[in-house]
């Protein structure tokens, strides 16, 4: 928990530089007359994540500088950035921040799980998807092991906390589908969620169950489990991860979406998912 914490607070840290330096930089001019031609011209792609959703994106605490974020969406960033044939430079920042700072242009792209909300649509461009856990379990809720036989659905958190990330399709589900909560805490990533459980600081968290089941292998011992026989009911338009692209950049979303058929039809993006399932679950995250 502690190396979380530590992990947290070098986040925030680095973030802050690479936005001061990323607003530094917009000011100058750049050649090309949309965000792809510029991000060609420049010979660099700016991708923002928040590397706290293992498999998809997470830190690798045995490596330092760019090389800690790994996970199946840096894969595909990175295939993104070869293609392109331009450097990729990765922003982590906290979920709600990546959210935001598509919205405003600041970045080229947000690959960092997302997945539909009308919000997002109206905000920013969402892609096609391109990984759709078909076959996984979709959505559901963290609990305590001692309350097993006390929370078995959402109507059983009447009178409890439950704790949400900020901004998440978890949250969307939260409001739209428990039906009464004594106390909703946002917290900027889900492995917050899952430590305010652990630690008791709320009683239920609604997760990813695939990254909730990681976490719990990966931390034997840790008094967690997934309320059995449950999940949220998920919107067939809300299915599949997508990426984040600035509104008005036609141009780059349409080049994405040539590079997720790419990676889609050719199996290769569900082999960097499985690959980085069994890396993560090697770190203990």
């Amino acid at each position: 928990m502690k190396k979380f914490f530590k992990m947290s607070l070098m986040l925030m840290l680095s973030a802050s530089l690479v936005l001061s330096a990323g607003c530094a930089k917009k000011s100058s001019n750049e050649e090309g007359s949309n965000r792809l031609e510029k991000i060609i011209s420049r010979g660099y792609i700016e991708v923002v994540t928040e590397p706290y959703f293992a498999p998809n994106e997470f830190i690798d605490p045995t490596k330092s500088g760019s090389e800690q974020y790994v996970g199946s969406d840096i894969e595909f960033a990175k295939y993104i950035a070869d293609k392109l044939g331009v450097e990729l430079k990765i922003v982590p920042l906290e979920f709600g921040a990546v959210l935001s700072s598509i919205t405003e242009g600041k970045y080229d792209l947000a690959i960092s799980a997302l997945a539909y909300t009308p919000a997002r649509e109206k905000a920013m461009i969402l892609s096609k998807s391109y990984y759709f856990a078909e076959n996984a379990p979709g959505y559901g809720l963290l609990i305590r092991e001692e309350n097993a036989d006390k929370i078995k659905n959402t109507y059983d958190l009447a009178d409890r906390t439950v704790a949400v990330q900020s901004g998440s399709l978890q949250e969307l589900f939260a409001n739209e589908q428990i039906p009464e909560y004594k106390e909703l805490k946002r917290v900027s990533s889900t492995t917050d969620g899952i430590l305010m459980v652990q630690e008791n600081k709320a009683d239920s968290c609604v997760v990813s169950i695939p990254m909730a089941q990681l976490y719990i292998d990966a931390n034997e011992g840790c008094g967690l489990s997934i309320v059995e026989d449950f999940e949220f009911t998920v919107d067939k338009k809300l299915s599949g991860v997508r990426v984040g692209i600035p509104s008005g950049e036609n141009e780059l979303a349409e080049k994405i979406n040539e590079l997720i058929d790419e990676v889609v039809s050719s199996g290769q993006y569900e082999k960097w998912h499985e690959e980085y399932t069994e890396y993560a679950k090697q770190l203990g995250l």
